[in-house]
């Protein structure tokens, strides 16, 4: 009995397969993912993880199929029998595996700069981001202190605020900063975390496409109340944000007075010491 072509069937196993479920992964699972497409950073970080998934599908389809082939057509049935020949190369397998890898991965590397260079990144880029979103951009400090964040905006006379308010279709340039000990700023649906270190500005950017609501929270273990330290933040049409900045300019008038001059970072004293 002549033995079957292993490597065409599986071949054929794994064409079928992929060819099933890549379009199911791409086009029905991966749109559902977050952080989803509300900001200009959301929808790149949610292309780029589709990418990734329509990549990695047909390799995981081949990996399982590979081992599962195996593992019902080579099994031992009856009574052991002997050993068989060692193989010690098999060109067939690993020319095609190391160039297909190698590819994929020179293709990854390639593609992750130009996408980093296009629309920057979510993730905080430190005091001098190496991209930046081009045209005009509102500053937006994000103050972190145990347990809380705080807003202030230095093109609306410097006013601090207790909420984080943005307009829909502006784009928006974070200065993430901290005043105590380690926090980070995260915003899922956003698309942005970017670490909160004292003496630090780290860069973020991100334009909101839509009016929403969005949870903002502390990501890095910051002390006792760490859980504590979340806030809803909204998106608003750009003349209601127009009519909150100026309600708020009002309403912390005094508080601004009292503040230190805007700066993109802050040492303060602190009110206790241990000891």
């Amino acid at each position: 009995m002549n033995e079957p072509n292993h490597i065409r069937r599986i071949a054929i196993a794994w064409f079928v397969l992929s060819a099933i479920l890549t379009p199911i992964v791409v086009a029905v699972i991966a749109p559902t993912l977050p952080p989803g497409d509300a900001t200009s950073a959301a929808a790149n970080q949610l292309f780029d993880d589709t990418l990734l998934l329509g990549i990695v599908t047909p390799i995981a389809v081949a990996i399982i199929v590979y081992f599962a082939y195996a593992m019902i057509v080579f099994r031992r049935q009856g009574e052991p029998s002997e050993e068989g020949v060692a193989t010690r190369d098999n060109r067939a397998v690993h020319i095609p595996w190391l160039a297909g890898t190698t590819v994929i991965v020179l293709f990854l590397a390639t593609f992750g700069t130009v996408e980093l260079a296009d629309a920057g990144a979510g993730g905080g880029q430190g005091p001098e981001p190496a991209f930046k979103l081009s045209g005009d951009v509102l500053p937006v400090q994000v103050i972190a202190q145990q347990w809380e964040f705080t807003y202030r905006y230095p093109t609306y006379g410097g006013v601090e605020t207790a909420h984080l308010e943005l307009p829909v279709g502006k784009k928006v340039e974070f200065h993430v900063t901290s005043l105590d000990v380690i926090h980070s700023f995260w915003a899922p649906r956003l698309g942005v975390k970017a670490d909160a270190n004292p003496g630090v500005d780290n860069v973020a950017f991100v334009e909101p496409r839509q009016e929403m609501s969005f949870e903002l929270r502390c990501s890095e273990l910051c002390g006792l109340w760490h859980g504590y330290m979340f806030d809803t933040g909204q998106v608003v049409s750009e003349s209601a944000f127009g009519e909150w900045i100026e309600e708020q300019k009002r309403v912390f008038a005094p508080a601004t007075k009292a503040l230190p001059k805007y700066s993109t970072h802050y040492f303060p004293e602190p009110e206790r010491r241990a000891g």
